[in-house]
């Protein structure tokens, strides 16, 4: 990492708050979780020769409480922005911050002159199923895990139970709408098994991000027997690589937190553990 680049990065987490910009295992990947008015977290990359090119705007990292469609704008908005003030060999983070909050104000401007949405966009709003206001939804039953840290990460891990896919769909939702430091950690990883009726069952895991960490939960469900309950470990990335080494972190703050929820009966080896 550049000089110029921990400079700024130093510089909009004591202007903004800490985790403005935060880095992520892979080193040229970054969250930026915009502040202000922006409501959204995006995905970027910094090559390293930035500030010589500038940085690459992907996607939406996490929503928060933002709608779909007002998180799209707002990636749309700060890639405008980038390249509005955007100089070879000058870093522009800062100041494509500051350009986002001029856009996101002039933004309504830029409507159809009768004060509604083009109609594109009408049309799409029409066919979309209507935002869920997650936030007011009853806190879900979460069990929580002792945090585990490591070289400066640590996780965390949220278990409760659930009996449909969308209801676990429902609590991710939830914690990220309501839970600021959720909503800003590198990774919320999530599986969940769930047993229907007549005989069906239903299980999933999501990334978000650490490829292959997901899959390793629900497997650790799968071999524990774990029916009706899902699981969110929370990441918080400290800035040094972990490696093959945060796959067993994710799991064991797993299995510490279905342990803590009563899915799992605590073995001689998990008191062992905790006493070192």
């Amino acid at each position: 990492m550049s000089t110029e680049l921990q400079d700024e990065i130093e510089a909009l987490n004591s202007i903004y708050g800490d985790s403005t910009l935060t880095p992520t295992e892979d080193p040229t990947s970054f969250i930026l979780h915009l502040p202000g008015e922006a409501r959204s977290s995006l995905r970027l990359t910094i090559a390293p020769s930035y500030p010589d090119v500038p940085p690459e705007v992907h996607s939406t990292f996490s929503s928060g409480q933002a709608s779909r469609s007002v998180a799209a704008a707002e990636l749309r908005l700060f890639r405008r922005a980038v390249a509005a003030v955007f100089q070879p060999g000058m870093v522009c983070l800062f100041d494509a911050v500051e350009e986002l909050s001029t856009l996101l104000a002039a933004e309504p401007a830029e409507s159809a002159d009768d004060g509604h949405p083009p109609q594109a966009e009408r049309e799409w709003e029409e066919d979309a199923e209507p935002e869920v206001d997650y936030a007011s939804m009853p806190a879900p039953p979460w069990t929580l895990s002792a945090p585990f840290t490591e070289q400066r990460s640590t996780f965390l891990a949220r278990i409760a139970p659930v009996t449909s896919p969308d209801q676990a769909t429902g609590y991710v939702q939830h914690l990220l709408a309501t839970d600021r430091k959720a909503r800003q950690a590198t990774h919320n990883i999530t599986a969940w098994r769930i047993r229907g009726a007549n005989g069906t069952s239903f299980q999933d895991y999501d990334d978000d991000g650490e490829t292959a960490a997901g899959g390793r939960l629900l497997h650790l469900m799968q071999a524990m027997d774990l029916w009706d309950v899902m699981v969110v470990v929370t990441r918080w990335y400290g800035g040094l690589k972990l490696g093959p080494r945060r796959f067993a972190l994710i799991n064991t703050t797993a299995r510490d937190g279905f342990v803590r929820a009563g899915y799992v009966k605590e073995t001689t080896d998990d008191k062992k553990k905790k006493g070192k």
